[in-house]
């Protein structure tokens, strides 16, 4: 069943209770963080709620939810997607013209294309390049040592901003251990003069923002569970 409203709205409240604890513990403005609402499988029912209670940023894993999600609350004002999944080439058109930002940019050839297709759009799409900073064979992202070439490749794209970097850390069971690869990201970004840093979800959030995040991407602690199968 899909949340209550109000009870997406009380878990709302209370992530963003913690992100400004964890701010303010860290020595950091709040207002210095951006909250992405991962409403991946949850109807749009859940993403009004959630607006109803002030949310804006919103993010989708699969093109297709984009279509659907987009055409469902366009009437909402100031509502912004962030793309934050592993995105094929042959997408691309779908998700451009519908959302602020992807955070997931992990090589050249995605970065080509967004390029020619927020060109031909007459924009300038913010990106965000995704770093498996863990090495994990099973997720994706671009390694470290590739980092500098795609960086040069995507600041010469007029159609795309770089704004920094993004990363999902291996799965650990205490958030404190998720801390040394935020901490790798941010020594990254700083290597290239990037100041946006995508990183910590609903387990590790706190870790991340202590380490650094500007944008952190929370979806079950806002929705809980999903409500119907995303794609």
């Amino acid at each position: 069943m899909p949340s209550e409203p109000d009870s997406v709205a009380d878990r709302l409240a209370a992530v963003r209770a913690r992100i400004d604890a964890a701010a303010l513990a860290a020595s950091r403005d709040p207002g210095s963080i951006t909250l992405v609402a991962v409403s991946k499988g949850q109807p749009p029912e859940a993403l009004r709620a959630a607006y109803a209670a002030g949310q804006r940023v919103f993010g989708e894993n699969y093109a297709q939810e984009v279509v659907r999600k987009h055409a469902a609350i366009e009437d909402l004002p100031e509502v912004r997607f962030h793309f934050i999944g592993g995105l094929q080439r042959n997408k691309a058109k779908e998700v451009v013209p519908r959302v602020a930002m992807v955070e997931s940019v992990d090589r050249e050839d995605l970065a080509r294309e967004l390029d020619r297709r927020a060109t031909a759009a007459g924009r300038r799409l913010d990106v965000l390049i995704e770093v498996n900073v863990g090495g994990e064979a099973s997720k994706s992202g671009a390694s470290p040592a590739d980092l500098p070439a795609i960086v040069r490749a995507v600041r010469a794209m007029p159609g795309l901003a770089l704004r920094g970097l993004m990363t999902i850390p291996p799965e650990v069971e205490d958030p404190a251990e998720a801390r040394p690869f935020f901490a790798a990201l941010r020594a990254l970004a700083a290597e290239h003069g990037l100041e946006a840093l995508s990183m910590g979800m609903s387990h590790d959030f706190e870790a991340a923002i202590a380490e650094g995040a500007t944008i952190v991407r929370v979806g079950t602690a806002i929705f809980g569970a999903r409500s119907y199968p995303a794609r």
